[in-house]
């Protein structure tokens, strides 16, 4: 029953990844035809704003790619040499693609100090509707990747850069307008520096994550505390300890623990017991040591590690 379990599980995961594969190669080829647009605009209008948007969205198409890459590298079959895969590089790639968005931020920051020295010239009705054009692109790709991203730390990276994308471009809509009614070119950096503002924003819950994964951290949305007393409420168990949950992928859950049970004939029905438990947890993958409590390997006081 369990082997047919898995593979029904297996089956609907691989259509899963076929079908944001499909995804991410559509949101890549609208986001790289969007960019060379962005971007000529940019340099034709002398747009600060547009050309530290392109950039940006130059970025993401980066990031996309990116993301699918780590897709591929998630399905390749374990070895002698990687006995896990290579599936801790989707949390790499997640951590990278934060990484290359605040280095975005950074050069738009000092690019827009620079134009408030030496102001230019825009033309604002161009630049709103190049950035109108951006919203139609990033806003539908959002939307595409929106279904995924609950189950993925890096669609949901992809995601949320989609989504602050379109709040951008609306920004830039709003500067190009303004400069059109005022003839104020300082509008543009001053929309730089909220673009920038708003891609440190979205990008800094990913970096934290990302940086919490790669040291093996305790994956979001799952509680220690909360898993031990779920894993001594299976019957036969007295007491759980030496644990350690960490993230095998963006997507796979681990855990490793000592567990002492009243009777040990009893050791089978309670490790069922404990993995369902796990599953239903977001854990899927678990390695239990089994122990009676006048076992002198027993160590009740260390909860964690060990």
């Amino acid at each position: 029953m369990e082997e047919n379990h898995n593979h029904h599980h297996h089956h609907a995961h691989v259509h899963e990844v076929k079908s944001l594969n499909g995804i991410f190669i559509l949101s890549i080829a609208l986001n790289a035809a969007f960019v060379i647009v962005e971007a000529a605009v940019g340099f034709l209008e002398n747009s600060l704003s547009l050309l530290s948007d392109a950039g940006h969205n130059l970025g993401d198409v980066f990031s996309l790619l990116l993301v699918l890459a780590a897709f591929k590298l998630a399905a390749v079959h374990p070895s002698k040499r990687f006995t896990y895969g290579l599936k801790k590089s989707t949390v790499l790639i997640s951590l990278l693609n934060a990484i290359i968005l605040l280095v975005a931020v950074g050069a738009i920051i000092l690019e827009s100090i620079h134009k408030f020295r030496e102001p230019a010239q825009v033309d604002g009705i161009a630049v709103s509707w190049t950035a109108f054009v951006g919203i139609i692109i990033n806003g539908a790709t959002a939307m595409l990747l929106m279904r995924g991203q609950k189950g993925d730390i890096n669609v949901r990276g992809a995601f949320l850069h989609m989504a602050a994308d379109t709040l951008v471009s609306v920004g830039v809509v709003i500067s190009g307008v303004a400069i059109t009614l005022t003839g104020c070119n300082t509008i543009d950096p001053i929309v730089s520096l909220v673009i920038a503002a708003v891609i440190l924003v979205s990008t800094w819950k990913l970096l934290s994550e990302s940086l919490r994964l790669s040291l093996d951290g305790t994956p979001e949305g799952i509680d220690p505390e909360h898993v031990i007393a779920k894993m001594e409420g299976c019957a036969h168990v007295v007491n759980v300890h030496h644990l350690h949950i960490w993230a095998m992928s963006t997507t796979a859950n681990a855990l490793t623990a000592h567990v002492v049970i009243d009777d040990l004939g009893a050791m089978e029905q309670a490790k069922a017991g404990i993995k369902a438990a796990l599953m239903a947890e977001g854990i899927a993958h678990s390695t239990l040591e089994m122990e009676t409590a006048d076992c002198h390997c027993a160590d009740h006081d260390t909860q964690y590690g060990g």
